[in-house]
């Protein structure tokens, strides 16, 4: 690498999904309950309400994926999103 490109500031973009893991986990766990038939809104609340992983797929490692998500910190998010704040 010559010595001038060591000098220069380097830039890079992050990409939507790492900007914002929630909705790229939410994303992947809906997709999987489709493709398995079930209804992606109903089992997405139904988790969210109980906690109880059991309501979502491990088709895809949904299961696994959607247990990252904090739901407190899920909550707050929609909940600020539908009432646009």
């Amino acid at each position: 690498m010559p010595k001038n490109e060591l000098q220069t500031t380097q830039t890079f973009t992050l990409s939507a999904d790492k900007e914002n893991p929630t909705k790229a986990i939410l994303s992947t766990v809906y997709n999987a309950l489709s493709e398995r038939g079930y209804d992606p809104i109903i089992q997405i609340v139904g988790y969210i309400l109980s906690e109880d992983p059991t309501y979502i797929t491990n088709h895809n490692n949904a299961r696994s994926l959607i247990c990252r998500i904090d739901r407190y910190e899920l909550l707050n998010k929609l909940v600020k999103e539908y009432l646009g704040v």
